[in-house]
């Protein structure tokens, strides 16, 4: 199991459990959060991108992932995501590296699965 499996299938199990005990604050929460990268006037690729700028600056792993994988099956380039890294570097500044480090590592494995099996949307 890949790196993406993983990663989306503890977050699969562990949104299950934060959704039975959610409140209903937490509820519309989540919900909001789900609206937020829907088709739109943006396109959803572009909103993943822009999750992941916001993602890297804030220097959340969880959410790096969640928007890499978002917007590399929303139909984004790899071109696309290092460059919108690249503006996450510039107002982040160094301390994004290692984030950046591991998703372009990500991205690597992303390329390397989507040769092998046309699972993109």
């Amino acid at each position: 199991m890949g790196r993406r499996e993983e990663f989306f299938a503890e977050r699969e199990r562990l949104h299950a459990l934060t959704l039975k005990r959610a409140n209903l604050v937490t509820k519309r929460f989540l919900a909001l959060d789900s609206a937020a990268y829907e088709e739109g006037v943006l396109p959803r690729a572009t909103k993943e991108l822009l999750g992941l700028v916001a993602s890297l600056v804030l220097r959340c792993d969880d959410c790096v992932t969640y928007h890499v994988v978002g917007a590399w099956e929303a139909g984004a380039t790899g071109d696309e995501l290092m460059e919108a890294m690249s503006v996450a570097l510039v107002v982040g500044g160094s301390i994004v590296i290692p984030h950046l480090r591991r998703a372009a590592a990500l991205l690597d494995e992303l390329e390397g699965s989507d040769e092998a099996s046309c699972d993109r949307a």
